[in-house]
């Protein structure tokens, strides 16, 4: 069993598999006839290896508590086999009704809070169960212009589209949808999901989930639009909206310039500033049809040429910069997109890793709290690694040095000796563990001029 990783259920390994080829047959079937309707599907979902394939990624995903305070930890301790089993009854016997999702808040960069829906483990499985034999069909419609929450696809392509496109495009409408989540049309979405599904028990099943309601104070209020932020099936239902998006934009102005979309974030790169007014009228007009609107403030035309103006997306602050090198050598200007993490995500990171490196444990051993540092500083230059993040890399670097020389230094108090401090450089933490972040960047493809 040496170098062999995930369950060592024979029963878990193959539901998986068969879960796999359903997939592949469910995908091929759609993508064959783009107006067949499904409608055998809520059999599928409570077949048990698609139940245990459904746990199996709740479990992954480590969630909190819902409404009825059950955990993962709960589930596993009262038994899987006889919840899934369990569950399993109630769905074919038609018994099953979700519960009110539990409403919860995070901070936002800017300083706002986002609010999170939180089911239960018991809805949260049924919906991955659901999304299993949901998303094939709809992925087969889905155009190569969105990247948000799709399988093999990341923010890293999204960002390598806009990074070759803006060789020769220069204006950019950076968009943001005022409340997308919270302004959801109930029914054009459920008009979309039965374009592609027909079966009426799994419709329904979308649509409690839908109007579930929401805890909070405890109060339940009934949902009459949206779709709460932090259901496994939200990101679906979300991409299944705003497809007509992509497909009008595709149809009729693709020449204006490229959509470059992510759930809810996009872009729309131009050749021409004209072309640029022109996008965001049109967009304005597809999004009312969708019962949505651009954000007033949030919404922007950017010029990026010669490096005028900036832009934020999926974290990363993108800018016209000539290469230098191709001046010195041909005195030749060319101009790239330059990509670099942005002052929110840097604030962001800093913000961690002053929670983690806290003065408080000043006392705990130095090596803990680089073990706690590592995965997070790792995940992150991961995230970073494609752009040109060399010189935001070496800040970081200097900064968790400081935070790990200050908790050492505290730690000393007034024992601390004359040139003490000095022997607790950057290397003498990376000989006990710390990961260095310089060296880690990573271009996931050669500059276009360079193939050319």
């Amino acid at each position: 069993m040496a170098g062999k990783t995930g369950p060592n259920s024979p029963r878990r390994r193959s539901a998986e598999v068969k879960v796999r080829y359903l997939q592949r047959r469910l995908w091929a079937a759609a993508k064959r006839s783009p107006t067949r309707r499904f409608h055998a599907l809520y059999d599928r979902i409570h077949r048990s290896d698609v139940l245990w394939e459904a746990w199996r990624r709740v479990r992954k995903n480590r969630g909190s508590a819902g409404l009825d305070a059950q955990t993962v930890a709960d589930v596993e301790e009262y038994g899987v086999e006889r919840f899934l089993e369990e569950l399993g009854t109630v769905l074919r016997a038609g018994e099953y009704r979700p519960q009110a999702v539990m409403r919860r808040y995070i901070p936002k960069s800017d300083g706002k809070k986002r609010p999170l829906g939180i089911p239960t483990v018991k809805d949260r499985v049924v919906q991955m169960a659901a999304k299993l034999m949901l998303e094939p069909i709809f992925e087969a419609d889905f155009l190569p212009c969105s990247f948000g929450f799709r399988p093999k696809r990341s923010a890293t392509m999204a960002l390598e589209v806009l990074r070759k496109e803006a060789y020769q495009k220069h204006h950019v409408l950076d968009a943001d949808i005022r409340d997308y989540f919270g302004s959801i049309d109930h029914d054009k979405l459920m008009k979309l999901v039965g374009k592609r599904v027909s079966d009426r028990r799994v419709l329904k099943l979308l649509r409690q989930w839908l109007q579930a309601g929401v805890m909070e104070g405890g109060v339940v209020s009934k949902t009459v639009a949206g779709t709460p932020q932090g259901g496994v099936i939200s990101p679906l239902l979300s991409n299944i909206y705003l497809h007509v998006l992509d497909l009008l934009w595709t149809r009729h102005s693709a020449p204006l310039g490229t959509l470059v979309r992510y759930a809810d974030d996009f872009v729309i790169i131009c050749r021409t500033k004209r072309e640029c007014i022109e996008a965001e009228k049109r967009i304005r007009v597809i999004l009312a049809r969708l019962g949505l609107e651009l954000h007033p403030e949030k919404t922007r035309r950017v010029e990026l040429y010669d490096g005028k103006e900036s832009f934020d997306f999926l974290g990363c602050r993108l800018r016209k910069r000539m290469s230098g090198k191709l001046w010195e050598q041909k005195r030749k200007r060319v101009y790239f997109l330059l990509r670099e993490p942005s002052p929110r995500s840097m604030k962001r990171i800093r913000q961690r890793v002053k929670g983690i490196a806290r003065k408080s444990r000043c006392h705990d051993d130095i090596r803990d709290v680089i073990d706690d540092l590592n995965p997070v500083l790792r995940g992150w230059s991961n995230y970073f690694r494609t752009g040109n993040a060399a010189h935001r890399f070496n800040q970081l670097d200097a900064y968790v040095w400081r935070q790990l020389k200050t908790l050492r230094v505290k730690r000393k108090g007034r024992n601390l000796k004359a040139g003490e401090a000095a022997g607790w450089s950057r290397e003498y933490f990376e000989e006990l563990g710390l990961i260095r972040l310089r060296g880690r960047v990573k271009y996931p493809a050669r500059p276009f001029w360079r193939n050319a």
